[in-house]
């Protein structure tokens, strides 16, 4: 269902991804894998490339003496790849990605931590403005390797129809 070889010439087959808008019913939940285990190079890359300079995130001897006892990965990495696993499976034919609401982050993520997803189908409407094309909505959650909760957020996606993605007009 959502790898599909679709033929693209005699003997040759491209692989797509994702779902259209009549692949989607309500209240249906995608389990996305695989998992991700977060590296130290991850934590710190991610922290410096995005400027953030709070010392829990990369700091060892200030993390150590915080709550935590060790660094805290940043929140926006665990947005990030909870999300990312995401894609392939619900959002790979996004027209566009419409926004997140109540992004919650329900439990710490540590450097070692393998990351897990899950989304389940809230909402679907045809657009009002563009034909062809559907609001889906969704509810992403995020655990640990122990099945604890780190992240909860709704996301909004303009998903095409069948027959109506990028992917199904371009040949490139």
């Amino acid at each position: 269902m959502v790898a599909e070889a679709r033929p693209v010439g005699e003997n040759r087959y491209r692989e797509s991804y994702g779902r259209y808008l009549e692949d989607f019913n309500v209240g249906d939940v995608y389990e996305h894998r695989p998992g991700r285990t977060i590296t130290e190079s991850d934590n710190s890359w991610f922290t410096l490339l995005t400027m953030n300079q709070h010392p829990l995130h990369f700091d060892k001897e200030y993390a150590a003496k915080s709550e935590f006892g060790q660094v805290l990965v940043n929140s926006c990495l665990t947005v990030s790849i909870v999300t990312g696993m995401s894609v392939s499976d619900v959002s790979q034919k996004t027209v566009a990605n419409l926004g997140w609401r109540e992004i919650r982050l329900t439990g710490p993520v540590f450097v070692g931590d393998t990351l897990y997803a899950e989304s389940e189908v809230l909402d679907i409407r045809d657009s009002k403005s563009r034909p062809n094309q559907g609001i889906v909505t969704i509810r992403t959650r995020g655990t640990k390797q122990d099945g604890t909760q780190v992240l909860d957020c709704e996301r909004a996606m303009l998903i095409p129809q069948r027959g109506h993605a990028v992917d199904d007009l371009v040949d490139y």
